[in-house]
């Protein structure tokens, strides 16, 4: 039985959940990246968050024991940038409702960043920053309603620490669409210029992205094409995957990004019944249920994979399936 990474040229990761929460490393990232590396994958760091410009994020990742060099990392501020100057003329003022980070990515392109709504600026980009105000919110909306247009580097609602979940760039975006009559046009996942950056940069389609969130890195994965691995490091987990509509489902599971190394899960499927190695679901009274009792991680991460193939075929599921797979969030 082949390893999942096989077949595939590069692997892409998400980086808050996935490679780290907040300060710490996700347990065995660092080991999974050097095997992926010594196997002779490309690795990729995609990450939505454009409060941090590439090289803090490069230096990040070395600090706690992750291989990354500069060409590595693409950042929704980059790719932002990328948008902005392909609609905007040389020199066209855009206006910061971010960190310096995005200001930064704006002036490499040829654009002029300003911060005060008096500079009557041609656009408006906006990307999480923990220092945000609310006058800043307030002039950006008012330079949207006086026309400029309106970029966002990213809308994740949430964003994972290693204390729980804090407030995204989507809540501070929610803000502003109160009081406009347009939506922005947004780089990062789930829209596809992020990661269609990144595999422009990598020059490749064969890769896997790898991520923790259904709304982002999973939708993301699908609006490309591209295969994804769904892990659980980091803010989703069982009930959001039985949830996941069509466009919004990983062709792979697995406990962190280390599953990359490991063999594929394979499944046997008939209408009414579903085995993934030891464990199986049944559909019975027109609900699917666990009819084996997985102990530990990896049976029940088995047992989850057989679930799903009889959920995602438009089934029932039930409601004691969470329960019975208490070691994934």
């Amino acid at each position: 039985m082949s390893d999942l990474i096989e077949g595939y040229e590069a692997a892409l990761f998400d980086l808050d959940g996935v490679v780290y929460l907040g300060p710490e490393a996700v347990p065995g990232a660092a080991e999974g990246i050097d095997e992926l590396r010594a196997r002779g994958i490309q690795i990729g760091y995609v990450t939505n968050n454009a409060g941090r410009r590439p090289e803090v994020v490069v230096e990040h990742l070395n600090s706690l024991g992750v291989s990354a060099s500069l060409a590595d990392v693409v950042t929704s501020a980059q790719a932002s940038a990328k948008m902005l100057a392909d609609e905007l003329p040389a020199g066209a003022k855009v206006l910061i409702c971010g960190a310096q980070a995005l200001a930064d990515e704006v002036e490499s392109v040829g654009l002029v960043p300003v911060w005060e709504l008096d500079d009557e600026p041609a656009a408006v980009v906006q990307g999480y920053d923990p220092q945000m105000s609310w006058p800043r919110l307030d002039a950006a909306g008012h330079a949207i309603q006086r026309g400029a247009l309106w970029f966002a580097t990213n809308t994740d609602s949430t964003r994972p620490t290693n204390l729980g979940l804090v407030p995204g760039a989507g809540t501070q975006i929610d803000a502003i669409r109160h009081v406009v009559s347009v939506s922005p046009k947004v780089a990062g996942k789930p829209y596809p210029p992020l990661l269609e950056e990144t595999m422009r940069r990598m020059d490749t389609q064969k890769c896997i992205f790898v991520g923790d969130r259904i709304d982002t890195d999973i939708t993301g994965a699908v609006a490309v094409g591209i295969d994804s691995l769904m892990v659980f490091t980091g803010a989703h987990g069982v009930r959001d995957l039985l949830l996941a509509d069509e466009a919004s489902r990983p062709t792979a599971i697995g406990w962190d990004l280390r599953a990359l190394l490991e063999p594929v899960r394979e499944v046997e499927i008939s209408d009414t019944s579903a085995s993934c190695r030891e464990q199986r679901a049944e559909l019975v009274d027109d609900k699917v249920v666990l009819v084996t009792s997985p102990v530990g991680r990896e049976a029940q991460l088995d047992a989850l994979w057989a679930v799903l193939q009889l959920v995602w075929a438009g089934n029932g599921w039930d409601e004691a399936i969470p329960a019975q797979l208490d070691e994934l969030h």
